[in-house]
């Protein structure tokens, strides 16, 4: 399906303490992003990046909750941007940057819908809040803070509360899950499904229940992408690794099958950390899921060396 898109960057890294995400949005990029989109015939709009703070004040006095006005200002201006996009009958394309980031994308999109999906492909939850998390940093608080739980400067982005519903949510890839956020999701009955659970069942059977159950409750789907949802054997370029993942052929197909859904309405990649990346490799295989979103089939010759070459270096 042809898609009008917009590219929106978000060079965010303060949503945690590992410098390089904000450089994610450039290796995107520099990696052939809007080449290889248009090579698919789609109509691409690459509106540059947001212009945001890069400092900020730490850690709030008396609360555990890091960089609060930083994000929050910066999750403003994504929102405005992403529902101008959206009222301009364009497809949102955001990269970040790290996945607080998340909560301004919501923002500006839930808006224009009554009951917007998720779906959110991580290795982590991200349902913390002040209370539950252990490290007070906000790229683990954007879905519960979506969902209008945790520090109200947070919660109220865009100037509402309660963008997405806890049964209009769907985890996959999830392994890494605080004991809060394991409670919040029994609690609320969020669906999830575990990296285990689509080496079980497969990652075709994992789509086609997640876009049924979504499809069934939900007007929209928006697609979070968090690279750090993949093994890091293959995606080595993100700042909270967690062992056992979802392979890159997993992911490739799961976003081939969104692809033929027609079902997503936006997307984000996001934690693409390139100072910590070997021979470009997470950027340029975060191209080809882009790439598989949008219609393209089969990978370029330059990112099958790419990929390759990294197998190779594995099985040495």
């Amino acid at each position: 399906m042809k898609r009008r898109i917009s590219i929106v960057g978000v060079p965010m890294w303060l949503g945690q303490t590992r410098y390089g995400t904000n450089l994610g949005p450039h290796s995107i990029r520099s990696a052939g992003l809007v080449e290889r989109l248009k090579g698919v015939g789609q109509h691409v709009v690459d509106e540059g990046n947001l212009t945001i703070g890069i400092t900020g004040r730490f850690r709030q006095t008396g609360e555990n909750i890091k960089n609060v006005k930083t994000l929050v200002e910066s999750s403003e201006k994504l929102a405005t941007k992403v529902s101008d996009i959206i009222q301009e009958g364009r497809f949102p394309l955001v990269l970040g940057g790290d996945h607080s980031i998340a909560m301004g994308t919501l923002a500006g999109i839930a808006k224009h819908y009554k009951n917007l999906g998720v779906i959110w492909y991580d290795a982590h939850a991200d349902l913390n809040t002040p209370e539950t998390s252990p490290s007070g940093n906000i790229h683990g608080m954007p879905l519960a803070a979506s969902m209008g739980l945790g520090h109200s400067a947070l919660t109220y982005i865009g100037g509402y509360h309660g963008k997405v519903k806890p049964e209009h949510i769907v985890l996959i890839g999830a392994r890494d899950i605080d004991e809060g956020e394991k409670l919040l999701i029994a609690e609320r009955n969020i669906k999830m499904y575990t990296a285990e659970d689509v080496k079980r069942l497969g990652i075709e059977v994992v789509i086609a229940e997640t876009l049924r159950y979504l499809s069934e409750r939900c007007d929209g789907i928006h697609l979070s992408f968090d690279v750090d949802g993949i093994d890091p054997r293959e995606f080595p370029g993100v700042g909270t690794p967690v062992a056992d993942g979802i392979s890159y052929k997993e992911s490739l197909q799961a976003v081939r099958l969104l692809s033929a859904s027609n079902q997503l309405i936006s997307a984000e990649f996001v934690e693409v950390n390139p100072l910590l990346d070997k021979d470009d490799t997470t950027a340029r295989l975060t191209v080809n899921l882009i790439g598989a979103l949008f219609g393209e089939r089969g990978k370029s010759r330059q990112a099958q060396r790419v990929y390759g070459r990294r197998k190779s270096a594995e099985a040495m």
